[in-house]
């Protein structure tokens, strides 16, 4: 049940780090609304805030009641270093929905996305993006309310192992292995960048700068164990590969295959099926038998028809909004034949 505010009496403040566990008992609450459960940790959040590029004191906000209560959050995403878009997500406590603190929060992220406009290249359109559960009425009725226009979904995925999955068929010439994280980093993340370059919504982007974000999240995520990512080896090359976790923050049950690809030259041969399915050996080996994954629900390069073929159906779904800031030419990926 909604408690009755003014509007006019919520105050929007830059937060600090010390705000760090308010915030997140705050998320959490939004969450268990929109999603059923938690899905936040002080530790991610933290994180989050200290990812290369981003200025939390000019990048979130809370909105706080006069008694200094915290009632709503927003942030403004923009790190990249060739920026075209801005993700922005913002959030009222589940106690405090439609009385306005929404569009307090909407309206100071939409001004704060438009410093992307500044340093995106010449002539490219620049957009904001945000999301909501398809089913959770409040997030979806702001995103609409605010002139954003619904661009596509995203899946979480989930399979239950009853039984021992079935043993992998690799193509010829192919070998599986651990990564070496340490060792490997570089490579990992230019065979990540070649295999997602097909994506949806890919940009170009600098490599080392893309280096040091990716490590920023990587090692200061607390279920990241390099035993769990698997590479599919062509000789000394890399042809795929398996990133997962063991357990995820919103189901500590379920291991989650966090990244899976394929790079162009081994595609349709089999090697993401095989991919997935050692993976899934190794979570029923290791005792877990929940997976799950994420998935743009119109990927291009099908693999939704491999996921399901794997036996994996969808648990929930995130609607993708977005607001033009400019027009001019689409820099992220559309298709695969671009």
């Amino acid at each position: 049940m909604s408690v009755a505010i003014i509007s006019e009496q919520i105050r929007l403040r830059p937060v600090t780090m010390d705000d760090v566990e308010a915030v997140v008992t705050l998320l959490n609450a939004c969450a268990v609304a929109e999603m059923g459960a938690p899905e936040y940790t002080v530790e991610d959040t933290r994180s989050e805030w200290q990812r290369p590029g981003f200025n939390l004191e000019t990048s979130a906000r809370v909105a706080v009641t006069s008694d200094g209560k915290m009632v709503g959050f927003a942030d403004v995403g923009d790190t990249a270093p060739i920026p075209v878009r801005a993700f922005v997500w913002a959030r009222a406590h589940p106690d405090y929905l439609d009385q306005g603190i929404e569009d307090q929060l909407m309206d100071w992220a939409e001004e704060r996305a438009k410093q992307v406009i500044n340093r995106a290249p010449e002539g490219a359109r620049v957009v904001i993006h945000s999301e909501s559960l398809n089913t959770y009425e409040p997030g979806l009725r702001m995103l609409k309310n605010r002139g954003m226009t619904y661009v596509r979904s995203f899946y979480d995925m989930k399979t239950e192992l009853e039984n021992e999955p079935p043993q992998p068929q690799w193509p010829q010439g192919i070998t599986v292995r651990v990564a070496n994280y340490e060792q490997e980093k570089r490579e990992i993340l230019l065979a990540r960048q070649e295999a997602f370059r097909d994506h949806w919504g890919f940009v170009e982007q600098p490599f080392e700068e893309s280096l040091k974000q990716w490590q920023h999240f990587i090692e200061n995520d607390v279920n990241f164990d390099p035993s769990w990512w698997f590479l599919a080896m062509d000789g000394d090359q890399i042809a795929g590969f398996s990133l997962c976790w063991p357990k995820t923050d919103h189901d500590p049950d379920m291991g989650w295959v966090g990244m899976l690809g394929v790079l162009r030259p081994w595609r349709r041969k089999g090697l993401a099926l095989a991919l997935l399915q050692h993976s899934f050996g190794e979570f029923w080996r290791r005792g877990s038998h929940k997976v799950g994954l994420g998935v743009d629900a119109s990927n291009l390069t099908g693999a939704m028809r491999l996921y399901t073929k794997a036996g994996m159906s969808p648990y929930r779904q995130f609607d993708l909004y977005e607001k033009e800031l400019r027009p001019g030419l689409d820099l992220m990926r559309q298709s695969v034949e671009e």
